[in-house]
């Protein structure tokens, strides 16, 4: 039963955080800094998701062929 509890604060939890977005004022929206965060983040957020995905394994940090993959991956993207 403590699965479903959990389940249940985690769905309360998205639609506060989904609802206080909504409830944000326009004028807020409109400030630079807030413009500027808001186009960073999402960069942020992919850059950290590929490192932990190429250099975490369980609890411990490796250097494999993934490593190689993403190097490759730079070097095409540079050279195009």
């Amino acid at each position: 039963m403590n699965i479903w509890i959990a389940i249940g604060v985690t769905v309360l939890g998205c639609y506060a955080v989904k609802l206080a977005g909504l409830m944000v004022p326009a004028g807020v929206l409109e400030r630079p800094l807030v413009r500027r965060l808001a186009a960073l983040v999402p960069v942020a957020l992919l850059a950290a998701l590929t490192a932990q995905q190429t250099f975490a394994d369980g609890q411990a940090l490796v250097l494999d062929a993934r490593a190689a993959g993403l190097g490759a991956a730079a070097v095409a993207l540079v050279l195009r």
